[in-house]
């Protein structure tokens, strides 16, 4: 599949989704952030996960930088606003179902 020809969707200034096919219980997207550009609100996972696979730029999370080949992760009862001064492309999933 061609992720680039995936329509996106602007989930907030400089903030593209691109919802990707997956399997029951997990939503698997690409989001790419321009330069400047953070998560409009906070994300928060109450009872569910999600992790993402920096692919290209820098992903800041709180006083965290994160390149290229970096994977993070988020378990339940957790909360993170990623943005970005390079801009980024991140791969990731979220476990629509309890852990």
């Amino acid at each position: 599949m061609d992720v680039d020809g995936v329509p996106p969707a602007e989930a907030g200034p400089g903030v593209l989704v691109r919802a990707l096919p997956g399997v029951p219980g997990v939503r698997t997207w690409v989001v790419d952030l321009a330069p400047g550009a953070e998560w409009p609100s906070l994300d928060v996972h109450e009872a569910c996960s999600e992790g993402y696979f920096v692919v290209s730029g820098e992903v800041v999370e709180g006083d965290r930088v994160h390149g290229p080949g970096t994977y993070v992760a988020f378990g339940p009862g957790t909360s993170h606003r990623p943005r970005t001064e390079t801009g980024a492309r991140v791969f990731g999933f979220n476990h629509d179902l309890p852990a």
